[in-house]
């Protein structure tokens, strides 16, 4: 019993390694292009920034012109693309 209960643990946790692979966004090179080129003020944010991390209100999200499903801003001296429906963190460029 013990046996298969362990299988069913390191099944679950493969599956559930595959679903976070799925959930991979790739940015278009043009879009990274447009955002690395943007000058402006960099916003001190408090905490990490990572890929999902949910940005308050209070940082204002800047439009990309022509491609509505990303956004960017600048926190800590760090351009960061994000999902400006979902106010998600999707990369930080480098």
């Amino acid at each position: 019993m013990k046996k298969i209960i362990l299988a069913s643990v390191i099944a679950g946790l493969s599956f559930g390694g595959i679903a976070v692979a799925q959930t991979t966004v790739v940015v278009p090179g043009e879009v990274k292009t447009y955002v690395l080129e943007q000058s402006g003020p960099s916003v001190v944010y408090q905490g990490d920034i990572v890929v999902g991390t949910r940005l308050p209100d209070t940082v204002e999200v800047h439009t990309i012109p022509d491609q509505p499903t990303y956004g960017y801003v600048v926190l800590n001296d760090r351009r960061v693309l994000i999902n400006p429906q979902t106010r998600e963190v999707i990369e930080v460029l480098k």
